[in-house]
This record gives structure tokens, sequence and C-alpha cells, in this order.
């Protein structure tokens, strides 16, 4: 929320929710309309925004929000002092194809294409609104997060694209594998993925400079 004041607009709770799903769904998060005016409640009472009631001829009051002094330190602070630690990725897709071999190749390759299907509808919307989003110099560096999400978009189009090619090589290993009634894989060599473990620690002691494991 305070990301969102902190581009000089005041705004009404439910403008600020439009903002977040213009941009910010794109890379990070799009809250729901009660969590954001619950959100800015206890920013208020911390001091981080202020807000007032506006009545305007013809039209019910509305309570516009406003960034202070004291949010705008917290902001600069938390980007400027935060730690970068790496994003956490959590893909459906990915988790279905990890358990491909509980499906038919037809059927993943299904479900792929409705992901790209999906991707090619947020890279169209990301690249509208990044089209018209140059007519306010404060804009900028929103307008840099627009045009890094559509070359994300388009980069996991391609990424997807390449996967629907694999499925078929995948499917013919795993049509090699030993296989119960269930269709759950049977290993040949139950607990060989702590080999890999073990080979890989000794690799990360030696600095990288150990045998690496075998291919």
């Amino acid at each position: 929320m305070l990301g969102v004041l902190a581009l000089g607009e005041e705004m009404t709770g439910n403008d600020v929710k439009k903002w977040a799903d213009w941009s910010l769904s794109f890379f990070y998060w799009s809250p729901s309309v009660s969590q954001v005016y619950g959100e800015l409640k206890k920013l208020e009472k911390l001091g981080f925004v202020r807000s007032r009631s506006i009545s305007e001829p013809g039209a019910r009051s509305r309570r516009v929000y406003s960034i202070t002094p004291t949010g705008v330190g917290a902001v600069r602070a938390w980007s400027r002092e935060a730690p970068v630690e790496a994003p956490v990725l959590k893909h459906g897709v990915m988790l279905r194809m990890y358990l491909g071999h509980l499906n038919e190749p037809e059927k993943l390759k299904s479900i792929v294409r409705d992901h790209i299907a999906n991707l090619e509808e947020n890279l169209g919307r990301v690249r509208n609104y990044a089209d018209h989003s140059d007519v306010e110099p404060s804009w900028a560096f929103p307008l840099l997060s627009l045009r890094w999400s559509e070359r994300y978009f388009r980069t996991e189009i391609a990424l997807f694209e390449e996967l629907l090619d694999e499925i078929d090589e995948a499917a013919a290993r795993f049509a090699r594998s030993d296989i119960d009634e269930n269709g759950v894989p049977q290993p040949r060599r139950r607990g060989s993925w702590r080999t890999v473990e073990q080979t890989l620690s000794a690799h990360d002691e030696d600095g990288g400079d150990g045998p690496a494991p075998a291919e």
C-alpha cells in the first residue's frame, strides 16, 4: 500500500486496488479490496498514512489516503536497507509437470498450452499498461517494472514452448521405469538420491573444484 501511495497520488482504497492490479500484480502481489482497506487502517494508526473525507456535488463522500513523511521514510528505509533475498517461486504448472508420470503426455501438453494462453493474455495486458504509462515523468520506475514484466512473460512463454517439445522425451524415458498397478514408479536403486546429495555436498566443500556428479 505504501509503495503505491509513495507515487504521490491521493487515493481511495479502491484506487489503490486498481493501481496494484495495473502494476504490482504482474511481478509481486494483487491484494483484495478488503486487504487494502484493512492495511490502510493499520498504516493510518501507525502514522504512515493520513486520510480525509471529500465530498463532490451529486456524489457520495469518499475517504482518500495519502502518505505521510513518516511513511515515506519507512518505504525509503525498506527499499535501501532490506536484504536482497531470492524470490520464492511457487509454480503450480511446474508442480504438475514434476508429477507428470501420473498423467498422459497429451494432457500435460494441454495444461502447458492453457498456461501459455494465460501468459499471452498477461503479456498483452502489461504491454498495454506500459504503453500508456509514459504520460507522467514520476511513473518512470513503475514503467521500468512494467517493461521488465513484459520481458518476463515473453521469456516464460518461450520456456514453456520448449517444454512442449520435451514432454514426449520425458514420457519415453519414464516408460523404461518399473511401475506398479497405480502408476507409481518402483526405483531400481532405492535411496540413490542420497548418493547424489553426498556427491553434491562434497563438491561444495571442495569449493567446486572436486569431481562433479556424473551426468
